[in-house]
């Protein structure tokens, strides 16, 4: 019998309804865009065909443009960072990537690629904010992303939404492609956790991104508070319902549920005991 630790099933800390969100999401475009070409099949086929061509040259372009003005993170360019994000990787498992730094003042990451390897994009101003154990929340986020396949599926998805047949399918699109993405950052979120191994500082992350002059725990505390009532008021909702990402106080309530159960317990001891193997 082997005595290495099986490998990290990524599906374990996919957020539940997300796939469901997925399937009723591309089903309704798919029922939408049948009914609007009103009579044959064969338009479809050509139609992802062209949504790829454009989401390919679009990554392309994004990723000539990103080269141009990023430092790409390597051993040699930032040693101590790409340790960092190797950490990650070994506990996350998310296939090749690519991290690159953007000078900026905005606190920001994302990730972008249809094909390997994905791209993990931080902005500069990360690092003035965030210590280590934030750092990995953010990247570790970043390559949940990336894991579980919502790059290109973004991307797809994201282009077939952008061209639908009338003025109340846009909005049924857009409703329908933002519920889903809130759902991805909720799955994230977890690979996030996995990676620092902090809820504490998994919250802190999220916190500093809306307000980066959080210095003290009291000031940690009070911006908490500010944060988890958000989604108490009817703006709060509203804003949501319309939005990419989940409210950072639902995304911190939803971790808290996830970091007390059984099942991330399981989940983050593997991970741990598989990253000091490698």
């Amino acid at each position: 019998m082997s005595n290495q630790e099986p490998a990290i099933n990524m599906n374990n800390y996919r957020y539940p309804s997300e796939q469901v969100i997925l399937f009723g999401t591309v089903f309704l475009i798919l029922v939408v865009l049948l009914l609007a070409a009103g009579t044959t099949l064969c338009v479809l086929p050509l139609f992802f065909l062209v949504i790829l061509i454009l989401s390919y040259a679009t990554s392309q372009s994004h990723h000539r443009a990103l080269i141009a003005q990023a430092k790409h993170v390597t051993s040699e360019s930032l040693p101590s960072l790409a340790k960092l994000a190797q950490e990650c990787a070994r506990k996350l498992q998310p296939g090749p990537t690519q991290l690159f730094v953007v000078p900026s003042r905005i606190l920001n990451a994302y990730t972008f690629g249809l094909e390997s390897p994905k791209v993990i994009v931080l902005y500069s101003s990360l690092f003035q904010v965030m210590d280590a154990d934030e750092l990995r929340f953010i990247i570790g986020h970043e390559m949940g992303h990336a894991a579980l396949g919502h790059t290109w599926l973004n991307t797809l998805l994201g282009g077939m939404a952008g061209v639908p047949p009338s003025f109340g399918a846009a909005i049924l699109f857009a409703l329908a492609f933002r519920l889903w993405n809130r759902a991805c950052e909720y799955s994230a979120d977890r690979a996030g956790l996995l990676a620092c191994g902090r809820l504490d500082k998994a919250i802190s992350a999220l916190v500093k991104l809306v307000d980066a002059r959080i210095d003290t725990p009291e000031e940690m505390k009070e911006a908490l508070e500010i944060l988890e009532q958000q989604d108490d008021t009817l703006e709060g909702m509203l804003i949501e319902s319309t939005a990419t990402h989940p409210l950072i106080g639902n995304r911190i309530e939803k971790l808290r549920e996830w970091a007390a159960s059984s099942e991330y317990q399981r989940l983050q001891a593997l991970i741990n005991r598989n990253a000091t193997k490698i």
